[in-house]
């Protein structure tokens, strides 16, 4: 299985082929709830279409044997409104920090180990783009499992597997389960 992580700047039919709803008039994040989740859906692809024309772009995509596999969002902290204005997330010495607040992995690749794959690219991409900091939001399993629906966010075991340290336990939760602001320093 050959697997390369790309940034999605300029990549938008990638991104669409599997992020954007299947059904006329569907349902879907498109990747916007931390960035903009009060648009309507044609907004929304809209606006991460925009995301992918330019740098620094909205994150990066999986590619498994050339086919588009998964994705991560990864971008400025800034970019997600969601997070500046968090009252469950809180803002450690964030100034210009970047965060990774999402993983998707499309139906078919799943339990390939896509998802450590995804977070090392979003920390190549992250440096590559200038940033100091990488932050995460996992859920702390407890060394348990963790539903899909509360995965997307990645978990604490995988942050810590690619170099990222603790800081604190968030105020929110989700599915029961904790959440913790994570950090990795970038050289």
């Amino acid at each position: 299985m050959g697997v390369e992580v790309r940034p999605a700047t300029g990549r938008w039919d990638d991104f669409a082929s599997f992020m954007l709803p299947r059904k006329p008039g569907g349902a879907g994040c498109v990747c916007m709830a931390y960035r903009n989740s009060s648009l309507d859906m044609p907004g929304r692809i809209a606006h991460m279409r925009e995301l992918c024309s330019g740098e620094p772009g909205p994150g990066v995509l999986a590619y498994v044997d050339g086919e588009a596999a998964g994705w991560c969002s990864v971008a400025p902290k800034s970019t997600y409104r969601a997070l500046v204005r968090s009252r469950t997330i809180p803002h450690v010495r964030d100034e210009g920090a970047w965060s990774v607040v999402c993983f998707v992995v499309r139906v078919g690749f799943r339990r390939r180990g896509l998802l450590h794959q995804l977070l090392e690219g979003a920390v190549g991409h992250a440096h590559a783009m200038g940033a100091g900091v990488l932050e995460g939001y996992p859920v702390d399993t407890g060394g348990g499992r963790v539903d899909q629906a509360s995965g997307y966010l990645g978990t604490v075991p995988l942050f810590e597997a690619h170099g990222f340290s603790r800081v604190c336990e968030t105020a929110g939760k989700i599915g029961g389960k904790s959440r913790w602001l994570m950090r990795r320093e970038l050289p």
